[in-house]
């Protein structure tokens, strides 16, 4: 039975990829039952469905409250080493930026000690093989761009500390899979949407925010003008992409063991007519723009992005806003009523 660690397993991505591998366990290309390991810093994060009292979920799910460094989590690993990590829990952006310790001690100090623990394992002979570690790293590795078409070969240059965390992590990921102590998968991920509007560390909230307006028929004033461009990913996709990196033949892997998935670029306000259209309301009754030049220049500028390497490799984007559109406000439920 594989052993299956979910980092941020109460959050945004991982709750869903929670859900996901319960339903469809074979997305990971084996036949059979899994066993997760889940873990999350607050109680109220995981999710009532998964904490209900029934014998399968006590049997093949656990959960560890706490930080995925806890020595008490990294000495479980250690006795029960896992065959696949997705490691998705972070400080994001804009929450690192304002409180920089923070975002040293989770994104890269407390990952260093996850790392490190998961590869003592295989030194120890205790793994069969190195655990496939997928990474949610991100776009914010790039820092601001031109307005010129990039590709995967693109350098970073992290405008903000996260980006930098993130950009270090898949060095790290790349240099212990290269010793043989991990098979790692680093993913850069552009805005995934739509996040909880309770989520407000990330930069990139307005990709989310303005789907919750329209939704919910509220006002919202967008920090990035109409015309910003990004790159945008819908869940449904992203839990995708991470499922698929889990299969990936390690012969498949770069050296830098490190993916650039498709995206769809689009502007701000493409996605917004085609979030109204679809929702039967007016954009302009519910969405104004107060553009913040800081916030355009890394996240509403982003050029068309080709990667044919990854779409060869099996990894997806949403196809057209249209497709994005519609599974983004899909689970988000009915629209409110005008006036509601």
């Amino acid at each position: 039975m594989q052993h299956v660690v979910i980092t941020g397993a109460g959050g945004f991505v991982g709750a869903a990829l929670v859900q996901r591998l319960r339903a469809q366990p074979q997305s990971l290309g084996q036949a059979g039952p899994i066993r997760l390991t889940l873990v999350d810093r607050v109680a109220a994060s995981a999710p009532d469905s998964l904490c209900a009292p029934q014998a399968q979920l006590q049997e093949n799910v656990r959960w560890h409250l706490g930080s995925f460094a806890d020595p008490a989590l990294l000495q479980a690993l250690r006795d029960d080493p896992p065959d696949c990590v997705f490691h998705l829990a972070s400080v994001p952006g804009a929450l690192a930026e304002r409180e920089p310790a923070l975002g040293v001690q989770a994104n890269l100090l407390d990952t260093v000690a996850l790392l490190e623990g998961l590869a003592q394992s295989v030194r120890a002979g205790r793994a069969s093989a190195p655990p496939r570690v997928v990474f949610a790293s991100s776009v914010a590795v790039y820092g601001a761009l031109g307005t010129g078409p990039m590709t995967e070969a693109h350098v970073p240059q992290p405008a903000l500390s996260y980006g930098t965390h993130k950009w270090t992590t898949e060095l790290l990921l790349a240099d212990y899979s290269r010793r043989g102590e991990l098979d790692a998968c680093s993913l850069r991920l552009p805005g995934v949407v739509a996040r909880p509007p309770a989520e407000t560390g990330h930069g990139s909230a307005f990709m989310s925010q303005i789907f919750h307006a329209l939704q919910g028929r509220q006002a919202y004033t967008c920090p990035v003008s109409p015309q910003a461009t990004a790159w945008w990913m819908s869940l449904e996709r992203c839990l995708d992409n991470l499922l698929h990196a889990a299969r990936l033949p390690a012969a498949a892997m770069t050296p830098a063991r490190c993916w650039q998935p498709p995206v769809l670029q689009a502007s701000v306000a493409s996605v917004v007519q085609a979030a109204a259209h679809h929702l039967g309301c007016s954009a302009q009754d519910y969405i104004a723009y107060a553009p913040d030049p800081r916030i355009e220049a890394v996240f509403g500028r982003q050029p068309p992005l080709h990667t044919p390497q990854a779409q060869a490799a099996g990894f997806v984007h949403d196809g057209g806003v249209e497709a994005l559109v519609a599974r983004v406000l899909e689970p988000l439920g009915p629209p409110a009523l005008p006036g509601a």
